[in-house]
């Protein structure tokens, strides 16, 4: 195997691991993701299938749009850490910026309200390791993938 193709192997096994975490902590642990979490999971998706193209086919722009998807899930994560921690406002469906106040007291005692699933808010930390949320550590390791994808680029000359 070559070293281009060690290192996206590398990658996608990178996308793997996180986006395999994601859906382990959802289902195995009960935390639930919010709209932010669940955007930070489709780049992955995309670099896996990228990286299982890029072994099939000999095409040295695939790693690319590799690192491109790692740097997009990266930023979703690091939007959604300054969400977290105050820095800036998040999306209004899931950080409760939007209120209730346009909400009549009917609509608040309707009980089909119960029926859907919880809102999850963005600005809410679920779980933390070493100070840093899932959101942080989801960016410090697809900003890692990002090198790796254009260390395979580099490699594929």
């Amino acid at each position: 195997m070559t070293q281009s193709k060690t290192l996206i192997l590398l990658a996608s096994a990178g996308s793997v691991a996180l986006l395999g975490g994601a859906l382990i902590s959802q289902y195995f642990f009960g935390l639930a993701p919010c709209e932010m979490c669940i955007w930070q999971r489709w780049p992955h998706a995309i670099a896996i299938a990228i990286g299982a193209l890029a072994l099939a086919v000999k095409a040295r722009v695939l790693a690319l749009l590799g690192a491109l998807a790692a740097f997009v899930t990266g930023a979703i994560g690091v939007f959604h850490t300054g969400v977290e921690r105050d820095w800036w406002e998040g999306i209004t469906e899931c950080s409760g910026t939007s209120g209730i106040s346009n909400t009549s007291i009917n609509d608040l005692l309707n009980p089909a309200i119960d029926a859907g699933p919880p809102l999850v808010r963005c600005d809410q930390v679920a779980f933390e390791f070493l100070s840093l949320s899932m959101a942080s550590w989801n960016a410090v390791f697809s900003f890692a993938l990002v090198l790796v994808w254009l260390a395979a680029w580099r490699a594929a000359k």
